[in-house]
């Protein structure tokens, strides 16, 4: 009788990364989120550089803040869903040339107000604490590698 060896894989064939779905109860500026945020939570939001993508017609930029929780070593971060400025690049003279001012980053969930990401391969945000009045529950949502959004967001962790 032959002994079959077996092998155990600690890599994943899965490049799936896990993203959390921030939707407000009520249409409030990222300052006064984030300040009610910063009050309740023991790390802080902090402003960091725009996201910017570059477009054909337009240049769109949008707002990212990004703590960091010493406790369990995790940098989050929440990325705006919608851009807070389309600066045009050139003149468009077609139609419908498929772009305008305004970008989403998840175009098919524009509900969604905030995309948070952390730098953990398993993400918990529940270590978060969010107020209950501003902010519904957050959504975990799977990005796979083949998305337009997971490539940016690797480019600029």
């Amino acid at each position: 009788m032959k002994i079959q060896k077996q092998f155990f894989s600690l890599e994943e064939d899965n490049d799936d990364l896990t993203i959390g779905l921030v939707r407000l109860a009520k249409d409030i500026p990222d300052y006064e989120l984030f300040f009610t945020v910063n009050r309740i939570n023991h790390f802080c939001f902090s402003r960091i550089e725009d996201l910017v993508i570059d477009g054909e017609y337009f240049t769109y930029k949008f707002a990212q803040f990004q703590a960091y929780h010493h406790e369990v070593k995790t940098c989050f971060r929440f990325i705006r869903n919608i851009s807070y400025e389309g600066i045009r690049k050139k003149e468009s003279f077609e139609l419908f040339s498929g772009e305008e001012s305004v970008k989403f980053l998840l175009h098919n969930h524009i509900d969604v107000d905030y995309i948070a990401t952390s730098s953990d391969v398993i993400a918990d945000f529940s270590l978060i604490l969010l107020p209950d009045l501003l902010v519904f529950q957050i959504q975990e949502f799977p990005l796979s590698s083949d998305d337009e959004l997971y490539q940016i967001i690797q480019y600029y962790e």
